[in-house]
């Protein structure tokens, strides 16, 4: 098998178990190595282009989860390339990286498909928080194992975003109740912390309060538990978080909606 082979196998055994492939587009090489250098770090998959032509061919291949988009790119301009890619209806999330910060040049990259838009010079830090984010919004409900989810009698689809109670009620989930019951079931028996579930129903668009989750968990008790008061299936895991059990365990003492 010849090298290139070789290394399109390992890319798509990433893709397989998760990883997701960002497109950094970026003809400043040191700046375009710090880039891919902390996103392989943060468990994602790379792959360099450094200009816009060979960006185009390259988000054609990978249709990637982000493309990192520079502005001012030899043979074809990143507002350029971003309108021929959404004429092709590929719709992966654009962040652009630019020394033209200024608001007109945020509106154009906007109106051109863009996603988001950090002007250089730029903290690393900022940069993979917003690079996270939208790989998260990215991948919510396209890599999940299952559609549906049941416990207790009751259906939790994921792609309606409605639940079908135990009594065959049928509610309609807000986008953030969907997101921390995911984070729960998936994570089931195991305590996952407040911090956590911040970053998966959150992420970086807003800081609530830890306050804020103990509100959402109370709602999805009140959805799932026969007596919200004594939750058998949402616990309470005091000064961290919650877990969540899809067999009934009897409720922990002081494990309350009211004292979430």
């Amino acid at each position: 098998m010849m090298a290139t082979d070789l290394s399109q196998a390992a890319q798509e055994m990433d893709r397989l178990a998760g990883r997701p492939c960002v497109l950094v587009i970026e003809d400043e090489a040191p700046l375009a190595a710090v880039l891919a250098d902390n996103l392989r770090e943060e468990g994602m998959d790379v792959v360099l282009a450094a200009d816009g032509e060979q960006g185009a061919r390259l988000w054609r291949e990978h249709e990637p989860d982000l493309v990192v988009l520079d502005v001012m790119l030899p043979l074809l301009d990143g507002f350029s390339l971003c309108e021929r890619m959404r004429a092709e209806n590929l719709d992966s999330p654009v962040l652009y990286l630019s020394a033209r910060g200024g608001p007109d040049d945020r509106v154009r990259g906007l109106e051109s498909g863009g996603d988001d838009y950090l002007p250089k010079p730029f903290h690393l830090t900022e940069f993979l928080l917003r690079a996270k984010a939208l790989v998260r919004r990215r991948t919510w409900g396209t890599h999940q194992p299952e559609a549906v989810y049941r416990f207790a009698g009751h259906v939790v689809d994921f792609r309606s975003w409605t639940a079908t109670l135990a009594s065959g009620r049928r509610e309609a989930l807000a986008e953030r109740e969907l997101r921390i019951f995911r984070l729960l079931s998936e994570r089931a028996g195991a305590v996952v912390s407040r911090d956590d579930i911040l970053d998966a129903a959150w992420g970086d668009d807003a800081f609530p309060s830890s306050r804020t989750v103990d509100n959402f968990v109370m709602r999805l008790r009140r959805l799932f538990e026969p007596e919200p008061s004594t939750p058998r299936h949402i616990h309470t895991v005091w000064g961290v978080g919650y877990r969540f059990t899809p067999e009934a365990e009897p409720a922990a003492p002081g494990d309350d909606e009211g004292r979430s």
